[in-house]
């Protein structure tokens, strides 16, 4: 059976056309889904044949050997050309005016599908679900190793198609599918900081001179000041003094003389009722006595001196009387 030239044989539609993008027909809409148009003599062969509906088709590059699917929008082409969408095109490797052979197929209902897009800017829009199913409303069916563009917003998204179920290539009219999103292409995972933990020995000996090298705190180690003035005598700061208690109870404890008992036994040897600082902890208190009495005479002599100094009323004497 022939019609217009063009030869149609079997219980199948098989046929092949030339390929042309939407824009040559003025039908952008077609851009935003995955139908085609073919020629009015396709559909007087497919309404003479028991195919299932809705109608679907493979479309094959015999020269790439590229496969994809896809419905039928109207039969309103040219005898021997269909029109497609351009992003199909371009997945089938097809030029314009390219010859593609056309058959038609039963499809199993897709139950499970996995996307992912090219880039991360898809996940940047406040609703990406929402988006993916207005669009793919305007699809029949999916095939594994597909692109599919979704416009939204004046820009165009390219989405792959990575997994299909329960087979290759899917219809998606009127059925209950699961869809998955697997990272975009561009997706990188953030880097994690890499924790320096001191492991084994060596670390630990490096903190030991760092600890070392803190300065201790040492209280009470201003200078003294005569509240009549004259100048104090210098004494020993209680920072070398403490360490020199330090050294000293080191040593002590090394060669083994009484450290404890002897502290405490000369602790209440001292008077109570007083605190002794420095060096005069370690003295006795006799010593202690002799040295507060040589600085109690030192203080009276300069005392003594003053007053002798000190003449009240020596002025001169004068009369009322003149």
């Amino acid at each position: 059976m022939f019609f217009d030239g063009y030869g149609y044989h079997g219980t199948s539609f098989e046929q092949t056309y030339r390929c042309y993008p939407a824009s040559f027909i003025e039908k952008p809409q077609l851009e935003t889904g995955d139908k085609i148009i073919m020629p009015p003599s396709a559909l007087d062969r497919l309404a003479s044949l028991h195919i299932d509906y809705p109608m679907l088709f493979e479309l094959r590059n015999d020269v790439t050997e590229r496969l994809s699917h896809c419905g039928v929008l109207e039969f309103i082409a040219e005898e021997g050309m269909i029109y497609m969408p351009y992003w199909m095109m371009e997945n089938m490797l097809l030029q314009e005016g390219d010859v593609v052979q056309v058959k038609n197929v039963t499809l199993p209902k897709g139950t499970y599908v996995k996307l992912q897009p090219h880039t991360m800017d898809f996940l940047d829009i406040s609703n990406p679900k929402a988006i993916l199913e207005t669009t793919l409303r305007n699809f029949s069916c999916l095939t594994t190793g597909d692109s599919i563009m979704v416009a939204y917003n004046n820009k165009k998204y390219y989405i792959d198609i990575i997994e299909t179920k329960p087979s290759n290539a899917i219809s998606i009219i009127e059925t209950d599918c699961e869809v998955d999103f697997a990272p975009p292409l561009d997706y990188k995972e953030p880097q994690k900081p890499v924790a320096s933990l001191p492991t084994g020995k060596a670390p630990v000996q490096d903190e030991q001179p760092t600890a070392e090298a803190e300065p201790k705190f040492n209280p009470f180690t201003g200078v003294g000041r005569r509240l009549d003035g004259k100048p104090s005598k210098q004494q020993p700061s209680l920072s070398s003094t403490s360490a020199s208690k330090d050294k000293q109870i080191d040593t002590r404890n090394v060669s083994g003389q009484p450290s404890a008992g002897s502290s405490s036994q000369n602790a209440t040897r001292q008077s109570q009722g007083k605190l002794v600082f420095g060096a005069n902890a370690s003295r006795n208190p006799k010593e202690t006595k002799k040295e507060t009495e040589k600085d109690g005479k030192q203080e009276q002599q300069p005392k003594e001196k003053e007053e002798a100094k000190f003449q009240p009323f020596a002025g001169k004497k004068y009369s009322l009387r003149g």
